[in-house]
């Protein structure tokens, strides 16, 4: 009679392989919304849905992932794959362009709206206070690549700040109550 060999998966490895797929979706998810964008004519920098992705991400994946997705969706663009907005000459071009200063601040984005959500209720509200701490993280970044850019504050706030104050709202809010619905249907108490 032969003997039959059983080969047992272990477990450390398939949540591994699971979390690096959720990694890899999470930035395949902002390289969609990154599709949603409207070149404006009058800045370089295009109003996209990019922004949304990125705290949405953070929001559902927490600090630790959200710094790994944002990170590889950095590695995917400097590498050529078409996961910037289109408006965007892309790969590494995009990265030292005038929306560079923004993407480089995307996983630190994800990484402090990450850490507080997850030290926090998991309520709307604080779901919208991460929000708004991940739009200065972004701003401080884009806004200074802009100035170094243009070699103007004012310039840089003029093209990077002032035409997205109300869309950046607006993101904040539908992520956060993604967010915090998520969390509502999948926490242990319901």
């Amino acid at each position: 009679m032969a003997k039959v060999a059983i080969q047992t998966v272990d477990p450390r490895s398939l949540e591994w392989t699971k979390q690096a797929a959720v990694v890899v979706g999470a930035s395949l998810l902002v390289a969609l919304c990154a599709r949603v964008t409207v070149p404006l004519p009058f800045t370089p920098v295009p109003l996209t849905l990019q922004n949304f992705g990125v705290l949405t991400v953070a929001l559902l994946l927490g600090s630790r992932r959200g710094f790994a997705a944002l990170a590889l969706y950095l590695v995917e663009g400097a590498s050529g794959l078409p996961v910037f907005n289109p408006a965007g000459p892309g790969g590494i071009a995009q990265i030292l362009g005038p929306t560079g200063g923004f993407l480089m601040a995307y996983p630190f984005v994800a990484f402090a709206v990450g850490w507080i959500y997850e030290h926090s209720s998991r309520r709307f509200g604080w779901a919208v206070l991460s929000g708004v701490a991940g739009e200065i993280v972004l701003f401080i970044g884009g806004l200074t690549w802009l100035a170094v850019l243009t070699h103007s504050v004012s310039t840089a706030i003029k093209l990077g700040l002032y035409w997205f104050a109300f869309a950046e709202v607006i993101k904040i809010l539908m992520a956060a109550g993604v967010a915090s619905r998520w969390h509502k249907r999948t926490s242990p108490q319901n």
